[in-house]
């Protein structure tokens, strides 16, 4: 019996191919520079933008291959199930971002042109309108607070004296024993009376610590004594 090898890419056309990846490939970049325009923090990662227009080309082709093919997609899930990502996601819109080319390339990759063009702009419009009117930004400004005192003595009252007459509240998140319990360092979240300013707080707190360390988090600027 002759040895047959079997191309079952003629369910598909090299233009439907072409087309596919294509548009996926073009879309992707696009919420990709979407993705950067509005990316706000210290956490930009090239990689992860790369990634984005890497994985959208990469559905719209999972979804060429299994076509209509029921016994193929479950074939692909057990395949891909032994995929393990270990690298954390640094924020919560990131996973938005991933879903959002993931839906495109599965449109691309089903022949759904229209609706990868129409989605894929209509909810990076969305993005883009959020961004620029900073929708559901809340008005609060908090800092972390951190304080390094010795292990004997009574300071953390000492501490919460100054934190009650410079914040409008506070919270005592965790105490660790640091230097092999050589020091205790305490870390509150607060936030500031108006018109008080960190440097004040670091001074006050610097007075009731036996001169020890205090730092003081605000966003990603970080003043300390």
């Amino acid at each position: 019996m002759p040895f047959e090898v079997q191309d079952l890419s003629g369910t598909f056309s090299v233009g439907d191919i072409a087309i596919a990846l294509s548009l996926s490939f073009l879309l992707s970049a696009f919420i990709a520079w979407v993705y950067r325009f509005t990316h706000r923090n210290v956490s930009y990662s090239q990689s992860y933008v790369q990634t984005l227009v890497i994985l959208g080309m990469l559905i719209a082709l999972i979804m060429l291959v299994v076509g209509s093919n029921i016994a193929r997609a479950f074939a692909l899930v057990g395949a891909l199930s032994v995929v393990r990502f270990r690298n954390a996601i640094k924020e919560t819109r990131d996973v938005g971002f991933i879903f959002l080319v993931m839906g495109v390339g599965m449109a691309a990759g089903t022949r759904f042109y229209t609706l990868a063009i129409v989605a894929a702009v209509a909810i990076s419009l969305i993005i883009l309108v959020m961004y620029r009117f900073n929708w559901f930004a809340a008005n609060v400004q908090r800092q972390v607070v951190k304080v390094q005192v010795p292990p004997d003595g009574n300071y953390t009252n000492n501490i919460q004296d100054v934190l009650i007459g410079l914040t409008s509240e506070f919270e005592l998140v965790s105490i660790e024993s640091i230097r092999g319990g050589a020091l205790t360092e305490l870390m509150y979240t607060v936030r500031l009376k108006k018109g008080t300013e960190p440097g004040e707080l670091i001074t006050k707190l610097g007075e009731r610590t036996g001169g020890q360390r205090v730092t003081v988090l605000t966003g990603y600027d970080q003043t300390d004594l």
